[in-house]
């Protein structure tokens, strides 16, 4: 299967799971969705959307926050992850857009990064919500689902999953496809369990696939012969090394033979892992 046919079957099965996917930061205009993209860097939506609305009512535009000093910004974001370099973020770029774009949000990608606390993502971000622009920002979620599903292959920065998906996603679709990948990221995918038995794009899913592959349990081990055995050579040991597989994961290994066909004698499963892509 081509990665463009995958995406294509993979955007299909988000959009039955997914029918009205749009940002979950509560926001009424450009000023407002700056901030809480800002805010939510490493950090909730639900978080976010606690935090916003005391700050709003205080600082409702960039004119108003511009007269402020991070200090006076800290207590409204003290819950939020990393609050004083955000509160210094939010008022260095409220100062710069009443200074340098009239005091109304920029529109565009290269303007939007000129702003202190705006990288790519979020400015891909309020480019696309708010301005309708064609993007496609990733964020952790979006990383690590489609490393996951085999959007992108060995794509190991969010800027190369970027260029990878422009290429096997229509341009019209690049912004739907952030809002569905965050989505089924958030709720579907997780990065420690994902729920592949209620993912409608399971089918299409190199991970999933790659799980499926995975050595049944072996039953009748012995866990009193060791703690782990070795199918390869017939051996049971108390300890493995480590060995990198064909994808450079770290896998457990039998110190005798160096298989990675190894099993826990308790449980009886394989040791054996497959990529996650999380995010460290």
């Amino acid at each position: 299967m081509t990665r463009k046919k995958r995406a294509q079957i993979t955007l299909d099965a988000l959009r039955r799971m997914i029918p009205a996917p749009e940002t979950e930061l509560a926001y009424e205009d450009p000023f407002q969705l700056l901030v809480s993209v800002i805010l939510s860097a490493q950090c909730t939506d639900v978080r976010v959307n606690m935090v916003t609305p005391a700050l709003f009512e205080t600082y409702p535009d960039a004119a108003s926050m511009a007269q402020a000093e991070p200090e006076h910004v800290f207590p409204f974001v003290r819950s939020v992850t990393y609050p004083n370099n955000k509160s210094k973020h939010l008022v260095g770029a409220s100062r710069m857009i009443v200074r340098d774009f009239g005091g109304e949000v920029p529109d565009d990608v290269p303007d939007l990064v000129k702003l202190p606390g705006v990288g790519r993502k979020t400015a891909q971000v309020v480019a696309s919500v708010v301005f309708d622009r064609d993007a496609l920002p990733v964020d952790t979620h979006v990383f690590r689902v489609a490393n996951r599903i085999g959007l992108t292959v060995n794509a190991g920065t969010p800027l190369a999953v970027e260029r990878q998906l422009k290429t096997v996603i229509q341009k019209n679709e690049w912004s739907e496809a952030h809002h569905l990948l965050i989505l089924h990221g958030r709720y579907t995918c997780l990065a420690r369990k994902p729920n592949c038995d209620s993912c409608a794009a399971s089918p299409g899913c190199l991970y999933f696939g790659r799980l499926q592959r995975l050595p049944e349990p072996r039953r009748g081990l012995d866990p009193k012969l060791g703690k782990f055995y070795c199918a390869t050579c017939g051996r049971y040991t108390g300890t493995l090394k480590e060995r990198k597989d064909r994808y450079g994961l770290l896998q457990a290994a039998c110190r005798s033979c160096s298989s990675m066909n190894v099993f826990e004698t308790r449980s009886g499963k394989t040791t054996k892992r497959v990529p996650d892509f999380r995010v460290n």
